[in-house]
């Protein structure tokens, strides 16, 4: 028994400070188009796909960088994207800036079916970067200035005929955001991402970001059993280099697709649902191996408390 679902991730290149967003939505739905070309049944595009990347500049009123923001979706300018994708009997998980009409700004993903009716929304759990003005970087990473925190946590909706999570960049960093999709049964989580590869707090990491990219998606796909499909927003964007590499991944953890250019590229790859079963019901069979009652540190402390660490035996001394 098998339960295919063709996905693209949707991979952009830059999009400028001054391109239109009419503009970006033509490229958005010449990359629908072309995903279905290629069979796809549902695409996946980049976080904060319709707008360059604006939390890279300091804004001394927050309330000037509202023109960044969606406050409805569809709204006229998205519309006909919704259109397109719902004329081709295509589905789509689309990133973007949401300001909500009781004020709130998210960090948010939309899931719409193949008939173009919203599934569902979530908006982005571990907000990065910073909150103040921070000229000694060569670039700021503002995020935490101009995002609230989802507050809802790591839904997961029934499409596409199976059971679709949503997470959105730094959540993917974070082992936590797979296990609990996974406690609910997930079998395909859809991701877009904007990655700087310059992290100016430790440079050392450069080198190192397409590893970390990959390493944790593959670790939280194979522990969880779940297909990830990453939509990355790539190339050198108003003189930032961020990270392409978009890709598909198995819940065997093995990476089936990849980019290979920074720019506009679908990634095409058939997903069978119930390869995730030969995995959650064998070595992460929750149910049977999981010790929750040994992971309450995990909810009831947010950061290291040392004072907890018990004396190494033997050491005649406690930890300092």
């Amino acid at each position: 028994m098998t339960r295919p679902v063709v996905v693209a991730a949707a991979q952009m290149g830059p999009v400028a400070r001054d391109e239109p967003r009419p503009r970006v939505v033509d490229r958005l739905i010449e990359l629908l188009r072309r995903a279905h070309r290629g069979g796809a049944e549902l695409v996946v595009f980049p976080e904060l796909a319709l707008t360059t990347f604006f939390p890279r500049w300091w804004e001394e009123d927050p309330a000037q960088m509202d023109a960044w923001f969606e406050t409805e979706m569809p709204g006229p300018l998205t519309k006909a994207l919704f259109d397109e994708a719902a004329r081709l009997e295509i589905g789509f998980c689309l990133g973007y800036a949401e300001l909500t009409p009781d004020g709130h700004h998210f960090n948010s993903q939309i899931l719409v079916e193949r008939d173009a009716t919203v599934v569902g929304v979530f908006r982005k759990v571990h907000i990065p970067g910073h909150a103040g003005n921070e000229p000694w970087r060569p670039f700021q990473h503002l995020e935490r200035r101009y995002f609230e925190p989802g507050p809802d946590g790591f839904g997961v909706w029934p499409a596409f005929g199976g059971r679709i999570g949503m997470m959105i960049c730094n959540d993917r960093r974070w082992p936590e955001t797979y296990r609990v999709m996974g406690l609910q049964g997930v079998e395909l989580i859809c991701c877009g991402y904007n990655t700087p590869i310059h992290y100016a707090p430790e440079p050392s990491q450069d080198v190192l970001a397409g590893f970390h990219n990959a390493l944790v998606m593959q670790a939280g796909a194979y522990q969880n059993g779940t297909w990830v499909v990453a939509a990355a927003k790539g190339g050198v964007e108003e003189g930032v280099d961020s990270l392409a590499q978009s890709c598909v991944i198995a819940p065997s953890g093995q990476i089936v697709a990849q980019a290979y250019t920074a720019a506009d590229e679908v990634v095409l790859a058939s997903c069978d649902l119930d390869w995730c079963q030969r995995y959650t019901t064998t070595v992460f069979d929750f149910d049977q191996y999981r010790r929750p009652e040994l992971y309450t540190r995990i909810t009831a402390q947010r950061g290291v408390l040392l004072e907890d660490v018990p004396t190494p035996a033997g050491s005649g001394e406690p930890c300092p």
